[in-house]
C-alpha cells in the first residue's frame, strides 16, 4: 500500500508542476532572458547570480574563474519544466525591538537581562505573522509551486516547483552550464515579488546551485614540519582528540555531560556515528548518545559520503575536547551543500532549541552569500539563536585572506567567509599548537599557514573584515580598526600537522597515504569543534545558563590576559601579505585560545559573563 500511495503521490506531483509550468510559460512567454524591473513588484535581496559568475565577481572558488566566467556567457535557458526546489527567507518583524532585546539580554538591570525567549515566545514577538505568511503561500500556489512547508518560527517557506514556476512567481530566468565537469543553473536577474509581500519576503534561496558550501583542508601525510620554527623542548605532532582537554587546560573542570551540542553537517552519517561509537570504545569513554536528525524537505536523498571525514573531525574533537562526555550529539544533516540546505539546517537546530552550543565547520566566499540573500537570511535565524541562549562556533575559513579566490589569489585582494562574518556567530581562527616534547602540555602557539601544502593554494586561518556586515555593538572599532565585522573571534588548533587523529572507517591509520601513516586532520574545522567542545563543556559547569558570549569575550578578554593564550606570531597571507598576529586582538586567531579552567573560574566569579 505504501508503495502504491507514493507512486501516486509523485505522479501527482509531476502533473501539478507541468502544469504549473505550462501556466508560466504562457504568462510569461519564456523568451525573455532578463525580466526588467516592473511597477507592482519589490525586488528583494537576491541578486541576479548569473551576471556575476559571467563578470568574475561571484567568488566562486575551486575552478579558475576566467574559464567558469566563459561557461557561464553561453549558459542557455533550464527548460520550462525542470524541477526547482526554492526556500523563501522571510524579514523579521519588529527587528529594531529584537536588536535591543539581544542587547538588554547581557546588560545587567536591564527588565530583560537574562530572559531568554522560547522559540514560541520568539515566533509571536518577532516572526512575520500568520497573516503574512499565508500571503506569501498564496503568491507560491498562484504561480504554480507545490509542496510548500513553513518552518515552525515562519523564517523559512519551501517549496517545489519548475524553472517555469520561477519565472512566473519570482521574474527571473534560470539558465544552465557547466562548471567543473558538474551541470549547474544560475537566476539571470535578482528575484523580485509582487508589492503586496515585498516587506516579508527578504530573499528566494535556490535559484543557483554554482556556488556550494565547502569544508575545510582535509588530510595529508603526517607532516613536512621543516618549515616550522619549533619552540626549544616542543614537539609539532598530531593528537588523540582526546588530549586537547588537557592540552587547553581542561583538568579539574568538569565534562559536557549536561550538555547537548549540534553539528550542522551533510549526506549519510551512518559511518561517522560508527567511528564516533569506535572512537569512543577505544578511548574508554563510554557510549556516546548521538541522533540524526534530517533537515531537507521530505523525499530527499541523505547518501553523499564526501564528507563522512568531515563529521567525523567535528564529532571526535568536540567529544575528545569536552572530556569525553556530552549529553547528547545531534547531527543536523543536509542533502545537499547547496547554501540553501544548510540555511535549513541552521534554522532547524534553531527551531529544536536543544542543543546550546552548534558547530559550523562549513563556509562559502561572503560575497556569494549576500548576493544569493543567505547572509540576511541566516543572520535572522543566528538572532533566534542568540535570543534563546544558543551560541553557533563557526570555522573562520582555511584560504588565509584569500576565501572567495579561485586558484593561485591575488595576494593584496582579501575576503572573508560566511557565516563566519555573522555578529551573531562565534567565529574561530586557526593555530599551529606546539606542545612539550616531555609532558605533552601546552607549550605555545603561532597562526596557522602551511606553504607546505598543496601549493599555489593558501591554506592558513581565515580571517580579516566582513564587506557587508556592520561591526556589532561589542566589537569597538577602536580595537579592530574597521566599522566592519571582524574576524575571528578567538583561535585553536588547526594545522594538520599538529591537528585531530581520528577514527576513519573504524581505525586510526590512514588509508588513503599508506601505512605507517594517520588519519590526522586539520583546518579551522578543528578550531570550531575544539571550541564547541570547551564551550559545552563550560555550559555543563554553569549550569546551562551561559548565553551567546560575544559581548563578554570583547569586554573582558582585553583586560583579562591570564585566560589566553595570545597568539603574537604569523601571518595568514602568501608571503608577507595577509593580516599579522600582534598581542591582544587580531584578524588572524582573534584573542587567542583559551585556559578552560582559568576561564571556567572567571565565569563563576563574573557574575554577568554570558549571563
Amino acid at each position: 500500500m505504501n508503495q502504491v500511495a507514493n507512486k501516486k503521490q509523485k505522479h501527482i506531483r509531476a502533473v501539478n508542476l507541468a502544469l504549473a509550468a505550462a501556466a508560466a510559460a504562457a504568462s510569461f512567454g519564456m523568451a525573455a532572458a532578463h525580466a526588467a524591473p516592473a511597477a507592482g513588484w519589490t525586488e528583494t535581496r537576491t541578486k541576479g547570480f548569473l551576471p556575476l559568475v559571467q563578470q568574475n565577481e561571484a567568488g566562486t572558488a575551486g575552478a579558475p574563474a576566467a574559464s567558469t566566467a566563459a561557461a557561464a556567457a553561453s549558459a542557455i535557458d533550464m527548460a520550462p519544466g525542470e524541477s526547482v526546489d526554492i526556500v523563501l527567507g522571510l524579514n523579521l518583524r519588529n527587528e529594531a525591538q529584537l536588536d535591543q532585546y539581544l542587547r538588554d539580554l547581557h546588560t545587567p538591570g536591564s527588565p530583560h537581562y537574562r530572559q531568554f525567549l522560547t522559540p514560541a515566545q520568539f515566533a509571536a514577538q518577532y516572526a512575520p505573522t500568520d497573516q503574512q505568511v499565508a500571503s506569501v503561500v498564496a503568491h507560491l500556489r498562484k504561480a504554480g509551486f507545490v509542496n510548500i512547508v513553513v518552518a515552525p518560527n515562519r523564517l523559512l517557506v519551501s517549496a517545489s516547483g519548475t524553472a517555469g514556476t520561477v519565472q512566473s512567481a519570482f521574474r527571473t530566468t534560470l539558465k544552465r552550464f557547466t562548471r567543473n565537469g558538474r551541470s549547474v543553473y544560475a537566476n539571470t536577474d535578482a528575484a523580485q515579488v509582487p508589492n503586496a509581500i515585498g516587506n516579508v519576503v527578504g530573499a528566494v534561496l535556490g535559484l543557483q546551485n554554482v556556488e556550494l558550501m565547502h569544508t575545510g583542508a582535509g588530510s595529508k601525510p603526517q607532516g613536512d614540519t621543516s618549515n616550522l620554527t619549533i619552540p626549544a623542548g616542543a614537539s609539532a605532532v598530531p593528537h588523540n582528540p582526546t588530549e586537547f582537554s588537557s592540552i587547553y587546560g581542561g583538568d579539574g573542570t568538569p565534562t559536557a555531560s549536561q550538555t547537548t551540542v549540534g553539528i550542522i553537517s551533510e549526506g549519510d552519517l551512518s559511518q561517522t556515528v560508527s567511528d564516533l561509537n569506535t572512537f569512543a570504545a577505544n578511548n574508554g569513554l563510554g557510549t556516546i548518545n548521538s541522533s540524526i536528525v534530517k533537515t531537507g524537505p521530505a523525499g530527499s536523498s541523505y547518501t553523499d559520503t564526501d564528507g563522512t571525514v568531515e563529521w567525523n573531525l567535528d564529532s571526535q574533537s568536540i567529544v575528545g575536547t569536552a572530556g569525553g562526555s556530552v549529553k547528547q550529539v545531534v547531527f543536523y544533516v543536509a542533502p545537499s551543500m547547496t547554501l540553501t540546505a544548510i540555511t535549513a539546517a541552521y534554522n532547524k537546530a534553531v527551531t529544536d532549541n536543544v542543543a546550546k552550543v552548534i558547530n559550523v565547520s562549513l563556509g562559502v566566499c561572503e560575497s556569494s552569500a549576500y548576493s544569493t540573500g543567505s547572509q540576511a537570511t541566516d543572520d535572522t535565524i543566528f538572532k533566534q539563536a542568540v535570543a534563546q541562549g544558543q551560541t553557533f562556533s563557526v570555522s573562520a575559513g582555511d584560504h588565509g585572506a584569500y576565501e572567495c579566490a579561485s586558484g593561485k589569489p591575488s595576494r593584496s585582494t582579501y575576503t572573508v567567509s560566511e557565516p563566519a562574518t555573522s555578529p551573531y556567530v562565534i567565529a574561530v581562527g586557526g593555530t599551529t599548537l606546539f606542545t612539550n616534547t616531555s609532558t605533552n602540555a601546552y607549550n605555545s602557539e603561532i597562526v596557522w599557514n602551511d606553504p607546505s601544502w598543496q601549493s599555489g593554494t593558501v591554506w592558513s586561518t581565515g580571517g580579516g573584515y566582513s564587506k557587508y556586515e556592520a561591526a556589532p555593538t561589542w566589537q569597538s572599532s577602536t580595537l579592530t580598526g574597521s566599522t566592519k565585522r571582524a574576524l575571528p573571534d578567538i583561535g585553536f588548533d588547526a594545522d594538520l600537522r599538529t591537528g585531530a587523529i581520528l577514527v576513519v572507517n573504524g581505525q586510526t591509520s590512514d588509508t588513503l597515504w599508506g601505512s605507517g601513516y594517520l588519519n590526522n586532520e586539520g583546518g579551522t574545522s578543528l578550531a570550531a569543534p575544539i571550541f564547541t567542545g570547551i564551550w559545552a563543556r563550560l555550559q555543563s559547569a554553569n549550569n546551562n545558563a551561559l548565553g551567546f558570549p560575544a559581548s563578554s569575550i570583547y569586554k573582558y578578554f582585553p583586560t583579562n590576559a591570564a585566560l589566553l593564550h595570545d597568539v603574537t606570531s604569523g601571518n595568514n597571507g602568501s608571503g608577507t601579505y595577509g593580516y599579522k598576529a600582534k598581542a591582544g586582538w587580531d584578524a588572524t586567531t582573534g584573542f587567542g585560545s583559551v585556559n578552560i579552567s582559568k576561564l571556567n573560574a572567571f565565569i563563576q566569579s563574573t557574575s554577568d559573563f554570558a549571563r
